[in-house]
C-alpha cells in the first residue's frame, strides 16, 4: 500500500483527460496509469510519488505495456537523474532554473531582457518543464519527439550500458551505506550517551561524597553543640545557685538594715521625745527660777525679767559686791542644763547621719540585687538563644527567676 494513493487518484483524473485512452474513469488507461504511479511510489521510498509524474508515465503507456512503461520510468528517474530534481528541497531544480536563465541570456538576449522587464522568473514557467520532461504543457506530438530525443541521446552516450542488476546492486549499496551511516550514528549516540551517563554518575558520586562529609561534620558539630549545651546548663545551674545565695544574703542584709533603721528611728524618736521633755522641763524650771528671782527683792534688783544682769548690779559687782550662793547655784544648774541640751542635739544629729548612711547602704544593696537579677536574666536568655539555634528540634525550657522578697 502507498501512503500517497489519494494524491495519485486525484492526479490521474487530470492527466490527459481529453485523450481517448485516459478519458474514461475507471478505464484501462487510468487503471494502468494508477498501477504504475502506485508501484513507483512504493519502489522509491525516498521520493515516492510527486505531482507531475503521471504525465511522464502516461506518455510511456501510450507506446508500451505497463510493465515496460514502469521499467522505463524507473530508468529515467534513476539513470537520467530525474529523481534528483525532487531531492534536497529541489536544489537541482533551482540549478536547472539558473542554467536556463543563463542560456536564455546568452542565446536569446532579447527574450531574456523582456522577461526581466516583466519580472518573470524561470521558476514561474519552467518548473513543470523539468519535473515532467515537457510532457504536461506541450502537444503530444511534440512530447513524443522530446522523449525520443532524450532516450536516443542517452543511449548514444552509453547510459543504457548499466544493466538492471547493476542498478539494483548500486541501489542496494546505497541502502547499505545508508544503513552503515545510521549504524555509525547510533553507535556514536550510544557512546555519547554512555559518556554522559558516566559523567553524571561521577558527579553523583562526588556529590554523595560531599554530602557524606557534610553529614559527618554535622554530626561532629551536633556532638560539640550538645557538649556545649551541657556545659552551659551546668554553668546556668551554678549561676542560679550563686544568684540564689546572693539573693538570700541580700535579703538578709536588707532585713538587717531595715531592722537597724527601724531601731534607729525608734531611738531618734525616743531622743526627740526626751529632748522635748527636757526642753519643757528646763523651760519650766527656768520660769520657776525667774519667778523666784522676781519674788526675791534682792534678786529682782540684780536680774531683769529676761534673766540677764542689770547694769547697776554689774557695777555693784564690779565694785566688789559678793554674789549670792543661790545665784551661783542657779548659774551652775543652768550651765548643766545647756550642756545636756547640746549633747542631746548632738546625739540627734548623729542619729540622723547614721539613718542617712543606712538608707544609702540600703539603696546600694537594692542596686546590687537588681544588677544581679539583670545579669542572671541576660545569661539565661543568651543560653536559651544559643541552645535554640544549635538544637531547633529540642528547645530548652526557660528557667523561672526566683521571686523577689518583699
Amino acid at each position: 500500500d502507498s501512503a500517497q494513493e489519494s494524491v495519485i487518484t486525484r492526479d490521474i483524473h487530470r492527466t490527459f483527460p481529453a485523450h481517448d485512452y485516459f478519458k474514461d474513469t475507471g478505464g484501462d488507461g487510468q487503471e494502468s496509469l494508477y498501477k504504475i504511479c502506485k508501484a513507483y511510489s512504493v519502489y522509491d521510498e525516498d521520493i515516492g510519488y510527486c505531482q507531475g509524474q503521471s504525465f511522464l508515465a502516461a506518455v510511456l503507456l501510450l507506446h508500451m505495456p505497463e510493465e515496460q512503461a514502469f521499467c522505463v520510468l524507473v530508468k529515467i528517474m534513476y539513470d537520467y537523474n530525474l529523481r534528483d530534481l525532487y531531492k534536497n528541497n529541489f536544489e537541482d531544480l533551482h540549478c536547472k532554473f539558473y542554467q536556463l536563465e543563463r542560456l536564455m541570456q546568452e542565446q536569446l538576449p532579447d527574450l531574456h531582457s523582456h522577461f526581466c522587464d516583466l519580472n518573470l522568473e524561470a521558476h514561474m514557467y519552467a518548473s513543470q518543464w523539468f519535473l515532467t520532461l515537457f510532457t504536461a504543457k506541450f502537444p503530444l506530438c511534440m512530447v513524443f519527439h522530446i522523449i525520443d530525443l532524450l532516450l536516443c541521446e542517452m543511449i548514444e552516450n552509453g547510459s543504457w550500458s548499466m544493466t538492471f542488476e547493476e542498478r539494483e546492486n548500486r541501489r542496494l549499496q546505497e541502502a547499505s551505506m545508508r544503513l552503515e551511516q545510521e549504524n555509525d550514528d547510533l553507535a556514536h549516540e550510544l557512546v555519547t550517551s554512555k559518556i554522559a551517563l558516566r559523567n553524571d554518575l561521577d558527579q553523583a558520586e562526588d556529590k554523595a561524597d560531599v554530602l557524606n562529609k557534610e553529614l559527618l561534620l554535622t554530626k561532629q558539630k551536633l556532638v560539640e553543640t550538645e557538649e556545649e549545651k551541657r556545659k552551659q546548663e551546668e554553668e546556668t545551674a551554678q549561676l542560679k545557685e550563686v544568684f540564689r545565695k546572693q539573693l538570700e544574703k541580700a535579703e538578709y542584709e536588707i532585713k538587717k538594715t531595715t531592722a537597724i533603721i527601724a531601731e534607729y528611728k525608734q531611738i531618734c524618736s525616743q531622743l526627740s521625745t526626751r529632748l522635748e521633755k527636757q526642753q519643757a522641763a528646763s523651760k519650766e524650771e527656768l520660769e520657776a527660777v525667774k519667778g523666784k528671782m522676781m519674788a526675791c527683792k534682792h534678786c529682782s534688783d540684780i536680774f531683769s525679767k529676761e534673766g540677764t544682769l542689770k547694769p547697776a548690779a554689774i557695777s555693784r559687782e564690779d565694785q566688789g559686791i559678793e554674789a549670792d550662793d543661790e545665784k551661783d547655784s542657779l548659774k551652775k544648774q543652768l550651765r548643766e542644763m545647756e550642756l545636756e541640751l547640746a549633747q542631746t542635739k548632738l546625739q540627734l544629729v548623729e542619729a540622723k547621719c547614721k539613718i542617712q548612711e543606712l538608707e544609702h547602704q540600703r539603696g546600694a544593696l537594692m542596686n546590687e540585687i537588681q544588677a544581679a537579677k539583670n545579669s542572671w536574666f541576660s545569661k539565661t536568655l543568651n543560653s536559651i538563644k544559643t541552645a535554640t539555634s544549635t538544637q531547633p528540634l529540642q528547645p530548652p525550657q526557660a528557667t523561672q527567676p526566683p521571686k523577689e522578697s518583699t
